[in-house]
């Protein structure tokens, strides 16, 4: 029979609360059930966090050089141990350019593994941007970094859950930036993106609102230079042509009411945090980044490396749990306890 899914879990920045969450997702009996996660990462790091906060470690450790063959039949959690950093020179809560050049690594290697079909997707711990640019690594995030190195020029950020679901035609760019990044290509091509993965996600096609960017939606060219008659509107009309259901421009400081969300499968909205703050208000612990359009699948941790609490066991492994069930899902062997591994639920 099929086996499970392996799911790549990269441990995120050493210094931050990566390694604990990852640990205690590969403690998580309902997230073992449905797939073998994979931490990719230092097993150093990983035994001194184990250590330090009592969660227990995986009965399984893969050497770098046993990958190419022990992933033809995992079906356990695992670590596999990728090195990168030297153990003692990782403190928890303190960053530097060796921890952000470790994080970049396993991400890199997860993407190779994602990209040769070793695993079915991956779930990404947290970066600390600062520490990767300390090594000279300038990408603003994952998704970039995940779009670089599958040469995808059709892509978007999603944050997804079961409260509110975001897309964002702009994402890591000052606010400044944004106006001259909106053209009527982009914003359909995220309308396009989104209807995409909620059909996939959801089995039905998605409602989708399309948030306007100026303060009440521009109030017919009141405020803003007529972006929303200009740009937004004309992708809404060719999105609508294509028969997906989308609405908006929609003033954001009501889009996301109670009532709205309810009807709503999700927001497509034009900057960072225009979509990032009404999701981690109302899902911060459950709510899962993911990047649409990579020919691998990709989703993440909705939090940073919170350096102030690393190594201490209070980093809540909820986003992490909610990231591998989706993509277990995304990657279409979703199993439940009591099935037939690999049958598609």
């Amino acid at each position: 029979m099929p086996r499970k899914p392996i799911i790549a879990i990269t441990m995120g920045d050493p210094a931050g609360v990566g390694p604990e969450v990852s640990l205690q997702l590969l403690a998580n009996e309902e997230v073992t059930a449905q797939c073998s996660p994979v931490i990719f990462g230092s097993a150093a790091i990983l035994e001194r966090v184990s250590k330090a906060t009592g969660f227990p470690l995986p009965p399984r450790l893969i050497p770098r050089d046993a990958w190419s063959q022990a992933h033809t039949t995992l079906e356990t959690p695992a670590i596999l141990d990728l090195g990168e950093v030297a153990p003692s020179s990782v403190t928890p809560g303190v960053i530097g350019a060796h921890t952000g050049t470790a994080a970049y690594a396993y991400v890199n290697l997860a993407i190779d593994a994602a990209l040769a079909g070793e695993v079915a997707a991956v779930a990404t711990g947290p970066l600390n941007k600062e520490a990767m640019h300390m090594a000279g690594i300038h990408f603003p995030g994952h998704t970039e970094i995940f779009a670089s190195r599958t040469a995808s020029d059709r892509w978007c950020m999603m944050q997804y859950s079961e409260e509110i679901t975001c897309t964002f035609v702009t994402v890591h760019c000052g606010y400044a930036e944004v106006p001259a990044l909106l053209t009527q290509k982009r914003i359909l091509e995220v309308i396009e993106l989104t209807a995409e993965a909620l059909q996939k996600i959801r089995g039905r096609a998605p409602k989708i609102v399309v948030c306007g960017l100026n303060p009440h939606a521009g109030e017919h060219g009141l405020f803003g230079n007529r972006e929303e008659e200009r740009i937004i509107i004309p992708a809404i009309e060719a999105a609508r042509a294509q028969g997906l259901d989308v609405e908006g421009p929609l003033p954001p400081d009501t889009a996301f009411l109670p009532w709205k969300r309810r009807s709503t499968d999700a927001f497509v909205c034009m900057y960072h945090d225009q979509g990032h703050i009404p999701v981690k208000a109302l899902a911060f612990d459950n709510a899962v980044n993911t990047t649409l359009g990579l020919p691998v699948i990709r989703t993440s941790v909705d939090h940073g490396t919170a350096l102030d609490i690393a190594w201490q066991g209070k980093a809540n492994p909820g986003s992490m749990s909610h990231a591998v069930k989706l993509a277990v899902k995304l990657s279409g062997q979703r199993v439940t306890q009591g099935s037939t591994p690999g049958r598609a639920e």
